[in-house]
């Protein structure tokens, strides 16, 4: 359908993911893009909140962009949320690369771009097809973990960790994201490695080469560029620091600061807000 607005195409799908099927929405200009965009989510947004965004990408910048919602989550959750097994990694090792290759069946002659925002970008090191990658983009995505955040954050994301909502999930099978004002459900596997990632000094990062697989972006020569903003508490900038030194030493590290673009606050899902549209040309320049 024509998005009469913005003078943008928008499709609606589904594409293959596994032995799974995940639900998307394509944006895309009138005319052929040069370059196209996968845009990987954050944990619990779902992919309608990067709307604004994807259709900037689209009508302002003349680039194609693939939002989705990962396994098991949004509109990809076709059974019970408590009956899920979906884990982190099938986000990243599965479902992302799926959306890519999706993408590159379509646009089989553009650069092929991926942003990813927080978990989106976060297991990029370890993915399988970097060699197709024409550019990495990371938002506000990093290796945290809980003495990362400042004070009065961290207490938030103590009981988060350790508090009523590990006790919720154990006793309903899944993570009532809504009720406790994180945003959305989660399913309870996914919940359980996150927390097992984000409560550990390293993160993932003792499991690549064993349950996850070797990191081998510093030898692809894929670029990377990795944005973080000063008031993000969630993913404060030493962790992006340090998704950064995973991704090797060409990393392009990049620290924001919200008055920079007129703004008085961004934090960690606020970059791809409608309201901080000053910042979009930055994480694309």
């Amino acid at each position: 359908m024509l998005d009469t607005e913005q003078t943008v195409l928008t499709e609606e799908f589904c594409f293959p993911s596994g032995q799974k099927t995940l639900s998307a929405r394509l944006y895309s200009p009138l005319t052929s893009p040069e370059i196209v965009v996968v845009l990987n989510s954050a944990t619990g947004v779902p992919r309608d909140y990067y709307r604004h965004f994807a259709r900037w990408l689209a009508a302002e910048q003349g680039m194609a962009c693939l939002t989705y919602d990962y396994r098991d989550y949004g509109h990809s959750l076709t059974g019970r949320l408590k009956d899920s097994r979906a884990t982190m990694a099938e986000w990243a090792l599965i479902d992302m690369p799926a959306a890519r290759a999706e993408m590159r069946r379509r646009f089989p002659d553009s650069q092929h771009w991926t942003i990813g925002h927080s978990i989106g970008a976060m297991l990029g090191p370890v993915q399988p097809d970097i060699d197709l990658i024409d550019r990495m983009i990371c938002v506000c995505s990093g290796l945290v973990t809980v003495s990362d955040h400042p004070w009065p954050y961290r207490g938030l994301a103590g009981l988060f960790w350790y508090g009523h909502a590990p006790l919720l999930a154990r006793a309903l099978g899944y993570l009532p994201g809504k009720a406790i004002g994180f945003g959305s459900d989660l399913p309870a596997s996914v919940y359980w490695q996150w927390r097992k990632w984000c409560t550990a000094p390293l993160n993932y990062v003792p499991e690549i080469g064993h349950e996850l697989p070797a990191a081998q972006w510093k030898d692809s020569g894929t670029p990377v560029d990795l944005f973080t903003f000063e008031d993000d508490q969630m993913v404060p900038p030493d962790a992006v620091w340090r998704l950064a030194d995973l991704y090797g030493p060409d990393a392009n590290r990049h620290l924001l600061s919200p008055a920079d673009f007129g703004l008085s606050e961004v934090g960690h899902i606020g970059a791809f807000a409608r309201r901080n549209a000053a910042v979009w040309p930055r994480l694309i320049a």
